[in-house]
């Protein structure tokens, strides 16, 4: 994508930027000398991250003058695992703030000396991002999916922003593994609760707020947070909130590939250990049932003779009385008295995610705009592009137009310039009522 060459100047203020050191009580304020700052967020990633390019041009420790000869890596030092505590904000008194709750060094990379400065270039991460790779999840859960998470996410002391309700149980064993990849899981197998949607994949991801363990659909169902438009005219058109300054529009679309991927029709074979038998499921897309963003499914634009038989094949053990509730001799009663009783929604939730990830990238938008950090992962956001490049075409997409999900964002904060750039999907094509 390439970066505009329109946007607005000194739209950013980096207001507070200290590094502490992990060995002594020496802190270091480079808020002067950031020169590139990056935050990240994904609803594809467990974490938030950031970089930042940092120049020496005669740093105090505390008050002290860095010696010419010594930098500011060794005076601190900067190791790994300081706390920095960073504040950002942007023109429109939206702040970013880790001064609470801070992020670490996670890396010192590509440092280059100079004659009379030094350049680092420094990544950062949570306090969770670490402790997850010193935390075993051992313990044994029953109940719903969505009350698991909660439980594994409080046990690292990780704040949590939201989590969606599941109507969907599973027990099972921690089996010694990380946190965040049971919870990412745990995601695979849930199936929300009917007030927020009927099928079954979720995301779990971290933003500035906590983490988030999300039903897709509850996620396509929000209000937009923004409404974006590109206007080559130069005028923000009554309704919206911001210009939209560069985009590209992924028009990549394989059939084949989605074929093969099992995105319109797939077919699974259940085994059954206990009964000693099997049970096949087709799961076919509805177009009553899937697309929320849009109006239209793509799948309804493919022709019916590659939609209406499966193309994928996929099997699965049936989970069937492997951990029913309770302990000992309690669940080898539960099981005698109830031997085919699952113990989780194994049909639905082994087959509607394939599909429903899938679907989530139907189409797939990179733009950038002006500096506005109050935007996050996994908000909505409602865009309207031309329908023809002109000099000065009104017109809008009727296709490509409407609500997106933010999947990713990086705010971009320079010595000169300060931009936000957004990845966006959608599940399906066209503009819902309303939008």
């Amino acid at each position: 994508m390439a970066e505009p060459k329109n946007a607005p100047e000194g739209a950013a203020n980096i207001s507070k930027f200290k590094i502490s050191s992990n060995t002594n009580d020496k802190a270091v304020d480079f808020g002067g000398g950031v020169v590139d700052f990056r935050y990240y967020e994904s609803v594809l990633s467990n974490n938030i991250t950031a970089t930042a390019t940092i120049i020496e041009t005669g740093f105090e420790v505390d008050g002290e003058k860095v010696k010419n000869s010594k930098s500011i890596l060794d005076s601190l030092p900067i190791r790994g695992g300081e706390r920095t505590d960073i504040v950002i904000e942007d023109n429109k008194n939206n702040k970013i703030r880790f001064d609470v709750n801070g992020l670490y060094v996670n890396r010192v990379r590509n440092a280059s000396p100079g004659t009379s400065k030094d350049v680092y270039f420094l990544d950062f991460a949570p306090k969770e991002y670490f402790a997850n790779e010193q935390l075993r999840v051992m313990a044994r859960y029953e109940g719903k999916i969505s009350e698991h998470v909660g439980q594994i996410l409080q046990s690292i002391g990780a704040r949590i922003e939201k989590i969606d309700p599941t109507s969907s149980t599973y027990n099972f064993v921690g089996n010694d593994r990380k946190p965040f990849y049971t919870c990412t899981w745990l995601a695979t197998k849930a199936i929300p609760d009917k007030d927020i949607g009927s099928r079954a994949a979720y995301l779990f991801y971290q933003t500035r707020n906590g983490y988030n363990f999300r039903s897709i659909d509850s996620l396509f169902e929000q209000e937009p947070v923004k409404k974006l438009i590109y206007n080559n005219t130069g005028i923000l058109p009554e309704g919206y909130d911001t210009n939209i300054l560069s985009y590209t529009i992924d028009q990549d679309v394989e059939l084949k590939q989605n074929m093969t991927l099992g995105t319109y029709n797939n077919r699974s074979v259940y085994f059954d250990f206990f009964a000693m038998n099997y049970f096949v499921k087709e799961y076919k897309y509805v177009p009553d049932e899937l697309g929320i963003s849009g109006k239209t499914f793509g799948a309804d634009m493919v022709a019916k003779e590659f939609t209406e038989g499966p193309t994928r094949l996929m099997t699965h053990v049936f989970d069937i009385g492997v951990n029913p509730n309770g302990t000992g001799d309690d669940q080898l009663d539960a099981w005698k008295d109830n031997p085919q009783e699952p113990n989780f929604d194994a049909e639905n939730a082994m087959v509607q995610p394939i599909m429903r990830y899938n679907q989530m990238f139907s189409i797939k938008v990179n733009i950038t705009i002006g500096l506005d950090i109050s935007i996050k992962a996994g908000d909505v956001v409602m865009c309207d592009f031309p329908a023809v490049m002109g000099e000065k075409n009104k017109e809008t997409n009727k296709q490509t137009g409407g609500i997106y999900m933010v999947a990713s964002v990086c705010h971009n904060l320079t010595s000169r310039e300060s931009f936000t750039s957004l990845s966006l999907v959608r599940d399906s094509f066209g503009k819902k009522q309303g939008f």
